[in-house]
């Protein structure tokens, strides 16, 4: 009895994370403001404190409509729908709200979800995490850590070397052909002296 309970309410659990995905029509799911090999050329200036703060009324005036729900109220878009999920170009994935650079192309992976999956952001701080307690359960939320627009969550189901899946939205995200820009690198002892014995 008690699994045919949780079994049902696990079902209407799924028909309504559908349903909350399924809030905008085709036409205004595929409408970008930019493609998704360009980045935007507008992207709001951070502050002193390296953030970027907006008041909802400027963002939903920056933002298309499936792009405020997802950045701004924790939306999530329908599997297997954005422009990124599929995407294989070379180069570097940037948030949508802020410009911020997230996630380079080498850590993307194929997971099968139809949401865009990348194993380590491009640098630790780049993303920011929180709890999410929706739907009755604990998931956790990756956001970006600039502008603190909601990118998707991160998993323990990924490939190696870190074992994570950081499940993002593509509407979250626009991507910049090219190079990634490099992590920084890890701090290091200081340089040996030189032997006499070579190496």
């Amino acid at each position: 009895m008690k699994s045919a309970v949780l079994l049902v309410v696990l079902v209407l659990i799924g028909v309504a994370f559908a349903l909350r995905g399924a809030g905008a029509s085709d036409s205004e799911s595929t409408e970008r403001i930019v493609a998704p090999t360009a980045a935007r050329a507008d992207y709001p200036a951070p502050g002193a404190d390296g953030k970027v703060s907006m008041e909802p009324a400027q963002w939903r005036e920056r933002l298309n409509k499936e792009e405020f729900y997802v950045l701004r109220e924790q939306g999530t878009e329908r599997a297997f729908t954005g422009d990124l999920w599929d995407h294989k170009g070379h180069g570097t994935y940037t948030c949508a709200g802020c410009g911020q650079e997230l996630f380079a192309s080498e850590t993307k992976f194929k997971s099968g979800t139809g949401w865009p999956s990348y194993y380590e952001p491009i640098a630790e701080a780049a993303v920011e995490t929180t709890v999410d307690r929706a739907w009755g359960m604990a998931r956790t939320e990756v956001h970006c850590s600039r502008c603190g627009g909601h990118l998707g969550h991160i998993f323990t189901d990924g490939p190696r070397p870190t074992g994570l899946r950081y499940c993002i939205n593509s509407v979250s995200l626009d991507f910049v052909s090219g190079e990634p820009a490099p992590a920084p690198a890890p701090a290091t002892s200081p340089p040996k002296e030189p032997s006499s014995a070579g190496e």
